[in-house]
């Protein structure tokens, strides 16, 4: 693992990022507009200083005017996964649907027992480990070879892998990660860890107004589950069958509609609903065109008045492309305590081609290795790079109607990866049903606007459909 701070790293960039939050920090009670503020700021010990009393205040929206873009070298997709879940951060992955895999390398942990002590056999577990991963690469690679896709070949790569990311997040964000990474229930994980120690050296050398904080904290990492564990046993795993919507904000059609109504005219819910109905009477089609103008809009707000709860079955092959929608409220099962390893897909790329039988032996194999270091005694947070990128588990999001319509805009293409299409087509079919306008705008931008953006790269739908609105302008 390696991780470098890209810019903001000499003596003169570091006075001017901390001079920018100084002025943050001073703006609101200093006299005199936001140039003489920047102006005032010119000793950079006092801004430190200044900056330290402030987030000491629990006045950290200062910390957010800070930027920070870093390089993150050789780590594997547990670390991928984990640090997308900040929401607040940027990142760019290297793309296992665009790249061979086969010789990137993987990670090999120190194996613990479950009091997380360095295991007696440690050297001989990982010679073990080493070969039995080198074998899941080289089976990939073989896969690869004989024309399987790389997007799809993926699904037997162990969660060791090596990846590659650039991430950038303000000093708040970063503040909250580290510590996570330090002293949280992630810090069992040795290379969530690592990778927390690895960013704070950084931070004392080029974030050093974060240091008394860090510093001050305490290890939390208890077990938020307590109470379920202790009361129920625990059932087995059921993957579902493809995504369902579980719950939705009632009449989501009619909300949007009257929200729309309400802050255009800034009247109550009553009357807004009065209009509507005004409106109706005089043309029976005017919900369907409000709503498609609404629809329209850059910025259609009133679709985010309303919810869709949503079950979702996923590989972790295509959990990131799930993830990295931000704006929604997702929930992952944690890595710990492990999940049923039997639980996975084959795509269907790899069963034409006559490999589904050897994949499965391979997934046997591996099942089988887990379970003789389980029977060893190491500790699950080990364990987890035994996850292949076949393995399926459920995730829970809520997601408002504006987000549904971004995620199914690029999800629903046929240029998407296959499993998450298919998660977003059944999303937009379900959506169609509770609310058939809000559901006219969920989809492909090639149905619901009649534009492709993909270029020289697209699938040519988009041609045909184009090709049928003229012959039905013809007609007319």
């Amino acid at each position: 693992m390696e991780i470098d701070l890209l810019g903001g790293c000499s003596k003169e960039e570091l006075e001017y990022r901390i001079k920018k939050v100084a002025s943050a920090g001073k703006l609101s009670r200093y006299p005199g507009n936001v140039f003489e503020v920047l102006d005032s700021c010119d000793d950079y010990e006092k801004n430190l200083k200044l900056i330290k009393r402030i987030i000491k205040m629990g006045h950290k929206s200062i910390i957010e005017h800070d930027y920070l873009v870093f390089a993150i070298c050789d780590v594997s997709p547990i670390i991928e996964q984990t640090i997308i879940g900040n929401r607040l951060t940027s990142f760019t992955i290297k793309s296992r649907r665009e790249v061979d895999f086969r010789s990137v390398g993987y990670y090999i942990p120190e194996f613990r027992d479950t009091n997380h002590k360095v295991h007696n056999e440690n050297e001989k577990i990982k010679k073990e480990y080493k070969k039995h991963m080198q074998d899941l690469f080289d089976f990939y690679g073989e896969m690869v070879d004989d024309g399987i896709n790389v997007e799809d070949a993926r699904f037997i790569l162990p969660y060791c892998y090596h990846s590659n990311i650039i991430m950038g997040l303000n000093a708040r964000e970063l503040e909250k990660m580290v510590i996570s990474f330090l002293y949280g229930r992630l810090s069992r994980i040795s290379e969530v860890k690592e990778l927390g120690e690895k960013l704070y050296d950084l931070i004392k050398k080029y974030v050093p107004y974060l240091v008394d904080n860090i510093e001050s904290q305490v290890k939390n990492d208890e077990n938020p589950f307590n109470i379920l564990e202790d009361n129920v046993e625990r059932p087995e795993i059921e993957i579902l069958k493809e995504a369902k919507i579980i719950s939705h904000t009632d009449n989501p059609d009619e909300v949007v509609l009257e929200s729309h109504i309400m802050y255009h005219y800034q009247c109550t819910k009553e009357k807004a609903k009065e209009i509507l109905e005004i409106m109706e009477q005089k043309d029976n089609t005017i919900k369907a065109k409000l709503m498609q103008e609404i629809l329209n809009k850059s910025e259609n707000r009133e679709l985010e008045q309303v919810y869709f709860t949503i079950q979702i079955p996923i590989s972790l092959s295509i959990l990131t492309h799930l993830t990295r929608h931000r704006m929604h409220s997702l929930l992952v099962p944690e890595f710990v305590p492990m999940w049923n390893l039997n639980n996975f897909i084959i795509p269907n790329t790899i069963k034409e081609k006559g490999w589904e039988e050897k994949f499965k032996e391979k997934v046997k194999k591996n099942i089988e290795v887990f379970n003789k270091f389980k029977k060893m005694g190491i500790a699950d947070e080990d364990l987890i790079y035994f996850y292949i990128g076949g393995q399926m588990c459920n995730v829970v999001t809520t997601m408002n109607a504006r987000n549904i319509q971004w995620v199914c805009r690029l999800r629903c293409c046929n240029k998407a990866q296959w499993q998450i299409r298919n998660i977003a087509n059944q999303i937009a079919n379900q959506v169609k049903k509770i609310a058939p306008l809000i559901g006219k705008g969920i989809g492909p931008t090639c149905i619901t606007n009649h534009i492709c953006n993909e270029g020289r790269e697209s699938c040519g739908l988009i041609d045909k459909i184009l090709l049928n609105d003229s012959a039905k302008g013809e007609n007319i």
